[in-house]
């Protein structure tokens, strides 16, 4: 196929039906109260974009925060107000866009999804640095996350599914729980856990990555029987 082809391929129309979204976590209600009221309150010069790059600004600079904790404990501090600026453009970007009735599904979708991976990928990396969690341990994070990822987008694609909630908790919750972690190890920067050498964020990081595997493996196996009934050969 010829690039003239392919350019003419990539300029047609593909049919497209946005997956469903299922979304079910403590904070749910609250949240989407509080995103229409600043979805409502929004200036006209900010659009969807300008929110989606203040969330990846907010995810950069709270893993930059991390790395700089090493040198200063309010480093932990400041990490918290950067998650909630990645929060307010992560989650404002979406509901703006309806909002307003300037969807881009397909675009939304994928922008907002790689760059939370690239976003999650400087958050932990900012936390390898921090001398509060074990390089290693933050690997092993960074690869549960990146595996229940493709789980979740497969998934969507395949069964028109996009689930962002598992067991009641979402992204609101985890950097809720981070936040709190941080006032704690800022408080408490030399505690360890059980007289052991894992430090709070050690132990929550293995947690999360058993956590965030066993929900990949799960979900794998559920989604599999699903779609093999769905499709089952004469």
């Amino acid at each position: 196929m010829t690039d003239t082809q392919l350019r003419m391929q990539e300029s047609q129309p593909v049919a497209f039906q946005e997956a469903t979204r299922v979304q079910e976590t403590f904070v749910t209600k609250a949240e989407k109260k509080a995103l229409n009221w600043l979805a409502q309150r929004t200036p006209e010069k900010v659009n969807s974009d300008h929110l989606t790059a203040l969330g990846a600004l907010g995810m950069l600079f709270a893993g930059l925060s991390y790395a700089w904790s090493r040198y200063s404990h309010y480093g932990l501090l400041l990490s918290c107000v950067f998650l909630a600026v990645n929060w307010l453009g992560d989650s404002l970007d979406g509901t703006l866009a309806r909002y307003r009735k300037r969807q881009r599904p397909r675009y939304g979708f994928y922008v907002d999804h790689v760059i939370d991976c690239f976003g999650v990928t400087a958050l932990l990396g900012g936390m390898a640095l921090s001398g509060y969690m074990q390089p290693l341990i933050a690997i092993c994070l960074l690869v549960a996350y990146l595996l229940l990822s493709s789980e979740i987008f497969l998934a969507t694609y395949s069964l028109g599914r996009f689930e962002m909630s598992y067991f009641h908790f979402g992204p609101t919750e985890l950097r809720i729980l981070l936040c709190l972690g941080n006032v704690y190890v800022f408080l408490f920067p030399s505690a360890h856990l059980l007289g052991t050498s894992f430090t709070l964020f050690d132990l929550g990081a293995l947690t999360g990555a058993a956590g965030m595997f066993s929900i990949a493996v799960g979900s794998f196996i559920r989604h599999t029987r699903i779609l093999y009934r769905a499709e089952r050969l004469p």
